[in-house]
């Protein structure tokens, strides 16, 4: 049986594809098409393994799209910050930001970087009716009465023959099976014009006079952190962290250009604030509606939806509500690990959210609204690049934590390709689960929306489910391989689901995952 080090396991409900809906991206009414499972708890490793595998998580609700068959192939991406330089359209963010700051200007005209239209990115493609199907199916309350009386009931009379693999935490099971609600969270960022920002068919060139001085840059960092931690992280640090101003050949690093000394009488002052969101912590909870309501007007004059939607309760299953045990253990970070709202906080108010997941080896940007009037500032490559910065803050004390996920990088939709903007980055091969860099992954892009990026034929899926016997099943008052579990099941189609999951979480997940069967 499989070992939960935090004494908890991730609990999952899997839902084939059945068929095909509209795509969020092309708004192909039949295009899209993709699996998924109702994640009713789930470890930060799990997780961490399946976005590995091409899955993300929208709410609790997480999801794979079938790559071969979907409209808009969606390929993981991920950002290596370590090596990160911001490019010159990423440099004029930085720098308008600080001049709003420290002199109140605003740009004239109208912004060319923002606001970007959202399409439903990191989502289920907008299927609400998806959503709210699972929402009745995954209703589990009284399922978890039952589970749980039967799971104490077991522990005091296991009978033999019964599997005695029983999970050792047993009454957050019921709790665990009746906590989901469906969440839809989605991405929003900043698309440069045609023509501007980094040639995504280049990689940037760095010294290593450059990379040397990253490095004690963020040494010093780790000496005094910045403590984005359920607390406040001031625009600017304290002058012994960074020297004087670069030399005029050496081009100043992301934390210069984010963290430039302010003057004393500035017009503004921007702060940010990491606060858990999962399980709720008591600043998170005291910022909750001023939250709501910013990403209420959000809605209604970015997306232009009507004044009573969305509802608050809607606001906080779609972008609270997670299925992320929260970890904190001593050679993590000091945040721990779990989901967090990163709040932008301009002159005492919120102008600005990123939701975001630390995990064991990586920041992952989930979603971002902010306060329409602040459009003018870029906020979707601000905060972008605030979280690259986090990134590379936690990884002084986590050496592992070192990649910022960007959700999903869509070739065929040019609203989706600026993600590729943020250098060096990886693309997910979808057949064999390893990471290749953007440069090489474009070219085949250009001819075929859907692509194997492992160029060596011979090349497999290495965590592929070679023993699904092995997989672990939570039915009734047990957990159990799926091997005896399928002993005393008669439906054909049961198998060919479960079969099918097992392919798509792999060896290592399905060993350690329980596929809840009624």
């Amino acid at each position: 049986m499989a070992f939960w080090a935090g004494g908890s396991p991730s609990i999952v409900d899997y839902f084939p594809s059945e068929d095909f809906y509209r795509c969020g991206y092309c708004k192909n009414e039949s295009g899209s098409r993709s699996n998924g499972m109702w994640a009713h708890s789930m470890t930060v490793q799990d997780y961490q393994d399946l976005i590995d595998r091409g899955w993300r998580r929208s709410g609790k609700y997480v999801y794979k799209p079938v790559m071969n068959q979907t409209c808009c192939p969606q390929y993981t991406i991920r950002c290596r910050p370590l090596q990160f330089q911001p490019s010159k359209s990423h440099k004029k963010v930085l720098k308008k930001m600080l001049k709003f700051l420290a002199k109140g200007e605003v740009p004239k005209g109208s912004c060319e970087d923002e606001p970007m239209d959202s399409t439903m990115d990191d989502a289920v493609a907008g299927d609400f009716a998806l959503i709210n199907k699972l929402d009745i199916q995954c209703d589990l309350k009284t399922l978890s009465d039952d589970v749980k009386e039967s799971l104490e009931s077991e522990g005091k009379n296991s009978k033999k023959g019964e599997p005695h693999e029983l999970l050792q935490a047993q009454d957050s099971i019921g709790e665990k099976l009746g906590s989901g609600e469906p969440s839809h969270s989605v991405k929003v960022h900043t698309v440069p014009k045609p023509g501007k920002g980094a040639d995504l068919s280049k990689p940037p060139c760095r010294k290593a006079k450059e990379i040397r001085k990253e490095r004690k840059r963020l040494k010093r960092m780790q000496q005094n952190p910045a403590g984005e931690i359920e607390g406040f992280q001031a625009q600017g640090h304290p002058p012994s962290l960074f020297p004087p101003k670069a030399k005029s050949n050496q081009p100043k690093s992301l934390e210069d250009l984010i963290f430039e000394s302010l003057p004393e009488n500035a017009s503004h002052k921007l702060e940010v604030r990491v606060v858990r969101s999962s399980p709720p912590s008591s600043q998170f909870k005291a910022t909750l509606l001023e939250s709501y309501q910013v990403y209420k007007r959000y809605q209604m004059v970015i997306h232009k939806n009507s004044p009573d939607t969305p509802t608050e309760s809607q606001f906080t299953r779609f972008l609270c509500s997670s299925p992320l045990e929260a970890e904190t253990p001593p050679n993590g970070p000091d945040c721990g690990y779990g989901s967090f709202h990163q709040q932008y906080w301009l002159d005492g108010k919120i102008i600005a959210v990123g939701v975001i997941d630390i995990l064991p080896n990586c920041v992952s940007s989930v979603y971002l609204y902010y306060d329409p009037d602040y459009s003018f500032l870029s906020l979707g490559v601000y905060s972008a690049l605030r979280e690259i910065a986090f990134t590379r803050q936690l990884h002084e004390k986590t050496s592992q934590l070192s990649y910022y996920y960007m959700g999903f990088y869509i070739h065929s939709c040019p609203k989706m390709k600026y993600k590729g903007q943020y250098r060096p980055s990886d693309l997910l091969c979808p057949e064999t689960y390893v990471w290749v860099p953007i440069e090489q992954c474009l070219p085949s892009l250009e001819n075929s929306k859907y692509c194997r990026f492992n160029q060596d034929p011979e090349a497999v899926d290495e965590d592929r489910s070679t023993e699904p016997d092995r997989l672990q099943v939570f039915h009734k008052r047990a957990i159990m391989p799926y091997g005896v579990y399928k002993k005393q099941q008669k439906d054909p189609s049961e198998e060919a689901a479960v079969l099918q999951y097992a392919s798509l979480v792999g060896q290592k997940c399905s060993e350690r995952m329980l596929l809840f069967r009624n």
